[in-house]
């Protein structure tokens, strides 16, 4: 077979789209972030997480730390799933030790009617201001990946002001507010919308909806109050005249990926609960996949390491449209010098795999 002519450039577009590609290309989530010690000095220089995210220059130099280190094929943008809701005013913070809380929380219907939906050009002109910044200092090296929260998600967080284990308030508006829960929920997909739009006309070359919570829903109230914004999100999108592809990551719903490839994503992210070969066989090629090595891996020996990354590939099987990734973000704890490990040993394993079967 005849080489493909591709490299970093369009590598990870390629495999979105289902195209031969090279090798098997890698980006990880949270790849900007705390387990590098030259992220934690600009943290430190900024002063909060918030002023990280809310000055294009310093989210473009964590942006591209990563990939000066990392043969990496993929950038993403730094910011934070919740930038939406603060915007709604809700006042984000981010408290050492305990993660994200709202100083308002939303809980009853006069509180969903009373949000407003945030102008991305203007309460959130920081983020595509980020984009552009980025897309420029990465010179066309690798793609940018601009993202959001899926509108289930960032309910989420907004009914329970935080991260929860029981998801009392949501849930419990689910049950008794139907009719307010979706009144929030379609605001945020029209808000998710707009913003991601924002990125795309900023030089997102593909985007991520991030469904953190879906997993948490029965059956029905995922079709209900998450899988239907999803659908709408991914083909409502004006993706511009490139096309940007997208990607859903619903975690914890490995049960319903069936349905997700029907949705109009080009792309569904995986968590390391369910194979590759499995889900491929779910998804029926409609899709691609992304994912999925437990992200614990990374504290095993390099050689241990290097099977497991050998093991996805082998699981996902010969053909295109798999992009590597951990099952969920890298961890704050893991030495650097493990992802130089993963990188090279995705991109040796994944020669040949990515050749048509």
């Amino acid at each position: 077979m005849q080489p493909i002519d591709c490299g970093r450039h369009n590598r990870f577009l390629r495999a979105l789209r289902r195209e031969p590609v090279d090798t098997t290309p890698v980006w990880v989530m949270r790849q900007a972030g705390r387990y590098l010690p030259e992220y934690r000095a600009t943290r430190q220089r900024a002063g909060s997480f918030m002023n990280l995210c809310r000055t294009p220059e310093l989210a473009c130099e964590v942006t591209m730390q990563p990939l000066e280190r990392f043969e990496l094929d993929a950038a993403i943008l730094f910011s934070d799933i919740l930038t939406i809701p603060d915007a709604m005013g809700l006042g984000l913070d981010f408290v050492e030790g305990e993660g994200p809380r709202f100083a308002k929380s939303v809980r009853t219907p006069e509180d969903i009617d009373a949000l407003g939906i945030p102008d991305p050009e203007d309460d959130l002109g920081y983020v595509p201001a980020a984009v552009k910044l980025i897309r420029r200092e990465l010179g066309g090296k690798v793609p940018l990946i601009g993202f959001a929260g899926s509108p289930w998600t960032l309910a989420c967080y907004m009914a329970e002001g935080g991260p929860t284990e029981r998801f009392s308030h949501i849930k419990k508006l689910m049950w008794d507010e139907p009719g307010a829960l979706h009144r929030l929920i379609d605001k945020l997909t029209e808000a998710v919308k707009r913003y991601l739009e924002a990125q795309i006309r900023a030089g997102a070359q593909a985007v991520m909806i991030f469904d953190s919570w879906g997993g948490v829903l029965a059956p029905a109230d995922y079709h209900e109050f998450s899988m239907k914004n999803l659908r709408a999100l991914a083909q409502g999108i004006d993706r511009g005249p490139e096309n940007v592809p997208v990607i859903v990551f619903s975690r914890g719903a490995n049960e319903h990926l069936g349905a997700l490839a029907d949705i109009g994503a080009d792309a569904l992210g995986l968590d390391w609960t369910v194979s590759l070969g499995e889900a491929r066989r779910r998804t029926g090629g409609k899709v691609a996949l992304q994912g999925n090595l437990d992200p614990a891996a990374l504290y095993a020996s390099p050689a241990s390491l290097r099977r497991e990354v050998d093991l996805v590939i082998r699981e996902y099987g010969r053909g295109p449209g798999h992009v590597f990734n951990l099952g969920h973000g890298i961890t704050p704890d893991v030495n650097p010098d493990q992802m130089s490990v993963l990188v090279d040993a995705v991109h040796a394993f994944g020669r040949g795999a990515t050749e048509l079967a």
